[in-house]
């Protein structure tokens, strides 16, 4: 790791190290101001060891506001919050930054309650509105609140500032002869479509000092072609650059126009931002380079610099799900880092719900202020602790009871730990689950954890065990009555009778013996259906979706992953049926109904898989409650939902000991 842990100076500071927090939304401020909560969460990533710290956007303008938790626009009051920000994070030597935005036509007017404006009146591609083109006199009003807003940010603390110009935003809508068509001073030539960000930073400079820091921030998107090629990126950046108007430029990937990209998920290749970091690297420039974008793991961060690609590299959701990657890594300790995801479902997915981020995998993310994060508070009275079942909420109790001092048995009745969670792992790309599931096996190893496995207790086993505290963790099974939400007046499906049906835990776990042709009845909209229907195509089964949604994975769309899955599922030639339900089943196929007209129609298939809700075994806690036996009952055996419920239950019942 020696790349990634060598200083660097960037502008009038030294990094103590190549790992930079980049800036996202977290959606944490109230009434547009960050209080215990936005601290507590910075604080952490800067304790874990992050050299630089790019804080969320702040909108410069009233038409630069597109979140609920956006920060206040051009208003002081925001000064003495970033200041106890800024003054917690810099104790451990961390260097800070905010990012400065604009989104330009692809604002959230009905949040901001101002029209959307843009250099030449272009469509939002946020929503199906227009905006307005901007005048002379509010360009000049739109320069105005950037400087100002970086004079707000240096008195708060802050060592300096990024510009933001990627993903299309407004300042890149400038430098886009698609999206600027003006013929004024502001547009036509790459001198004039620069001259706003140019102008920008210049009196950034001016009115802050030398001293303080000037980032830039782009994005590579050459795939589509309305948007500027990385050719034309370089020649953007190096005239900024030969100006010396920036201290680095940040290098992400995707825009509006191929949103899921921003924030790419497992579906996609790790190091995305690296490419064209490396052309601006090559380029010779004053600036240094940060690259970011699905760059996962402190071992990317070190390949991707150590080949020259870049100066810096930026790695926002492995620091979200581990806060402490960067010092773990640095003392050597990489096998107790806990590996993002990269599955966008409570960060990106939570926010895309205009909730606050947190972490599928890390349940401390956004609850820093409430429960700290790995440093857990030893008991002062340890006790015998017994978890009933191996699954990811049994995992993380077993975990953190363990690391505060009890004494942990747990007990699973298969011969592996992670239970559907591990069969979800199996759906193709997705391994950084089974991977997890290995880093539980090595943390209750070293905290001594009594892992014992193909052992089933029943409540007969659990009172003669004896244990102090018993969570039972025992998950869910799949409900085969066939049940649909879409019709609700039937309990069961007809003619699953007739044989071969089956649900997504057979087919993951083996045990499903399908036939060529396969219908998967998908109510959930989420990776239990599409990562099945995936890993048969992938097979050679002919594959068809029924689903009551609209379209295939809606569930999928707020993590952004929506469209590269159903782009992979059409290339496997995979069909979709929406707006439908299946009425009965039989040996030749399914008789389906359309949720719209009320038509009937039939697909010719072999087997039918049900990705449909699971359901609960209450026995054992009924047999429990019956002896008197009090127990912790959490995850899918309280009520079946997705991994972020069982691991944050299994956190609370630790703690809670």
């Amino acid at each position: 790791m020696k790349h990634i842990f060598t200083p660097l100076k960037v502008g009038s500071r030294i990094l103590k190290n190549r790992i930079v927090f980049g800036a996202h939304t977290t959606n944490m401020a109230r009434n547009g101001l960050p209080f215990e909560q936005h601290i507590a969460y910075y604080k952490e990533r800067a304790r874990g060891g992050a050299s630089m710290i790019v804080v969320e956007p702040m909108p410069v303008h009233a038409a630069a506001v597109l979140t609920r938790g956006n920060f206040l626009h051009s208003d002081d009051s925001v000064v003495p919050h970033f200041k106890a920000l800024t003054q917690a994070c810099k104790a451990f030597g961390t260097v800070m930054i905010q990012q400065l935005y604009h989104v330009g036509a692809h604002g959230d007017w009905d949040n901001s309650w101002h029209p959307n404006w843009s250099p030449s009146g272009g469509p939002s591609y946020h929503d199906n509105d227009g905006s307005h083109e901007m005048t002379p006199s509010e360009i000049e009003e739109t320069i105005d609140g950037f400087v100002k807003a970086a004079l707000r940010c240096q008195a708060a603390g802050f060592d300096g500032v990024e510009v933001w110009a990627a993903y299309h935003s407004l300042l890149d809508q400038f430098w886009t002869p698609f999206s600027n068509t003006r013929n004024d001073e502001w547009g036509g030539s790459l001198e004039n479509r620069t001259r706003l960000s140019r102008t920008i930073m210049k009196r950034i400079r001016e009115a802050c000092g030398p001293d303080f820091i000037i980032g830039l921030s782009i994005n590579d998107n050459e795939e589509v072609p309305v948007c500027l090629s990385r050719a034309e990126m370089v020649e953007v950046v190096s005239l900024h650059d030969s100006h010396g108007l920036m201290d680095y430029v940040t290098v992400g990937s995707g825009s509006y126009f191929e949103y899921y990209k921003i924030l790419p998920t497992f579906q996609f290749a790790e190091n995305l931002g690296a490419d064209l970091a490396k052309l601006l690297k090559d380029s010779g420039l004053g600036a240094k380079v940060i690259a970011e974008s699905n760059i996962r793991t402190p071992e990317n961060a070190n390949t991707v610099i150590g080949a020259g690609q870049s100066d810096l590299v930026s790695i926002v959701r492995g620091q979200i799900a581990d806060p402490h990657l960067v010092k773990k890594a640095q003392e050597g300790r990489s096998d107790d880092i806990r590996g993002c995801l990269t599955c966008n479902e409570q960060c990106w997915g939570r926010r895309g719900r205009d909730y606050y981020i947190s972490c599928l995998i890390n349940p401390a993310v956004g609850h820093e202020y409430l429960w700290g994060d790995e440093e857990f508070s030893k008991t002062d009275t340890p006790h015998s602790v017994l978890v009933v079942g191996g699954g990811p909420a049994g995992l993380e109790a077993a975990r953190v009871a363990a690391a505060r001092g009890h004494r942990v048995c747990l007990v699973e009745a298969s011969g592996m730990l992670g239970g559907q969670f591990r069969l979800a792992g199996m759906q193709p790309r997705r391994a950084q689950i089974t991977d997890l599931i290995d880093w539980y096996e090595r943390q209750l190893g070293k905290l001594g954890v009594d892992v014992r496995f193909h052992t089933y207790f029943d409540a007969e086993d659990i009172a003669s065990f004896g244990a102090d505290h018993v969570i039972i963790a025992t998950g869910s099974f799949a409900n085969e009555s066939g049940f649909q939400k879409a019709l609700p007046h039937r309990a069961t499906l007809e003619g699953t009778e007739s044989g071969n049906v089956w649900s997504a835990a057979d087919v993951m776990g083996k045990s499903a013996r399908l036939g060529k042709r396969v219908v998967i009845l998908d109510e959930g909209g989420h990776w239990k259906g599409i990562g099945t229907a995936w890993a048969l195509a992938e097979a050679g089964h002919d594959v068809t979706i029924v689903t009551p949604d609209p379209a295939v994975a809606k569930e999928l769309y707020r993590s952004g992953a929506d469209v590269p899955a159903r782009m992979t599922l059409a290339k496997l030639g995979v069909r979709f049926v929406t707006e439908t339900a299946i009425e009965a089943w039989s040996k030749d196929g399914a008789s389906c109904l359309s949720l719209l007209t009320g038509e009937a129609s039939f697909i010719p298939a072999d087997s039918l898989v049900l990705a449909t809700s699971n359901r609960s075994d209450q026995s054992l806690l009924v047999e429990l409650t019956a002896k008197g036996i009090t127990t912790h009952v959490i995850g899918d055996a309280m009520s079946p939902r997705k991994a972020p419920a069982a691991i944050r239950e299994g956190r609370l019942a630790g703690l809670a000991l």
